[in-house]
This record gives C-alpha cells, sequence and structure tokens, in this order.
C-alpha cells in the first residue's frame, strides 16, 4: 500500500484532481471554513489527495496540502476583493494525457490545477466564470484609477474656487468631505465583493 502511495506522488498522479459534485459540498474539508453566517455559498470544488481548491461567491478557499503522505493541510483564503484575478487559462488534454489543467492567477499566486479528462466540461464552466471575474475586475479597477486621477483634478478645481475669504480650515474641510463623498460612492459601484451573480450564470451544475 505504502508503495503504491509513493509511486502514485512519483508520478503525479496524487495531484489529479475530482470535481465534486453539488450535493456533497457538505461532506467537504473547505465546508467548515465557509461563511453560511454571512451568506458565503459554495459553487465549485475540486479535490486531490493533496490540495483541496473551494470558490465561492467571496473567495476561494485552498486547503493546501504539502504531500499526498501527509494528512497537514495549511488553509488559504483569497478574497476576489482583496486580489485581481488574471492569466486565466485552460489547458485541455492529448490523447494520452488523464488530465486537463486549469491555470489562473489571485494577486501574485499563481494556480495549477490539474483535472479527470472526463470532467472537462464542468472545468470549461469555471473556466469562464473565472475569466468573467477577471475581466470585470479589470475594468472596475481601470475606472476607479480614473476616478482617483478625477478627485486629483476635483480638489485643485474645488481649492481655486473657493472664496479668498473662507477661512482655510472650512475650505479644507469642505473639499475633503466633497471628496469622502464621491470616492465612496466609486468605491461601492465598482469594488464588487460578492461575484455570486457571475457563478450562478456560468456553472451548469
Amino acid at each position: 500500500m505504502m508503495f503504491k502511495k509513493l509511486a502514485s506522488e512519483a508520478f503525479g498522479l496524487s495531484d489529479i484532481g475530482q470535481i465534486i459534485p453539488p450535493q456533497d459540498y457538505d461532506k467537504v474539508d473547505s465546508d467548515d471554513y465557509v461563511f453560511h453566517e454571512d451568506n458565503e455559498k459554495i459553487y465549485f470544488v475540486i479535490k486531490s489527495k493533496k490540495d483541496e481548491y473551494c470558490f465561492t461567491n467571496l473567495a476561494l478557499i485552498h486547503l493546501d496540502g504539502d504531500s499526498a503522505l501527509s494528512s497537514k493541510r495549511v488553509l488559504k483564503r483569497y478574497a476576489y476583493s482583496s486580489y485581481s484575478v488574471s492569466d486565466v487559462m485552460l489547458e485541455t488534454a492529448g490523447t494520452v494525457d488523464m488530465d486537463v489543467e486549469i491555470k489562473f492567477s489571485i494577486g501574485d499566486t499563481p494556480f495549477s490545477i490539474d483535472v479527470r479528462k472526463a470532467q472537462l466540461e464542468q472545468l470549461k464552466d469555471l473556466y469562464k466564470a473565472l475569466y468573467k471575474i477577471s475581466d470585470i475586475k479589470r475594468h472596475n479597477n481601470a475606472y476607479l484609477k480614473l476616478s482617483d486621477e478625477s478627485i486629483e483634478v476635483a480638489k485643485e478645481t474645488l481649492s481655486h474656487a473657493m472664496p479668498q475669504s473662507a477661512a482655510l480650515s472650512t475650505q479644507f474641510d469642505q473639499i475633503n468631505l466633497s471628496v469622502f463623498n464621491w470616492k465612496k460612492d466609486k468605491l461601492d459601484e465598482y469594488k464588487v465583493r460578492d461575484f455570486g451573480f457571475v457563478f450562478e450564470k456560468y456553472l451548469n451544475n
């Protein structure tokens, strides 16, 4: 038995993940770390002997195992609102391959997840969801950058437009209040926290 485990580790077979069906989400380890109390919901789970990747509406929860021979795991959580999602790719299988592969980065952390070739169609749905999240965040970040530039222009305009007779402290307070309210509106509009609507659209479970 130990020899089989070592051989599986050596050939990388232990890293081939399986997509877990929705009816079994409550049985995966990562379910214990989902904030159900705050309406966090699991949408996709890939489980191998070493790792578990749980995609919720709010974050990727990664149970990172160093080895298929050890039960020790490190819990890592990547909130979509705090990290960029980029470099989303899907690598299909060749004739003799046993697996397909989805690749992406969250922040500066690259992921490469092997999945059974028979589950390619389901993996395509995850690819579309992650690519859409990446596209939405890229679009929104561009708008937030423009809003920051607009703030600087507005601050300069307001500071020059204020009557010279007004107290400097009053000018400062008015300018900063205007900037705060304007940027808060933009953050609420473009800083998406919950991507459940994306998973609902693209995952055909």
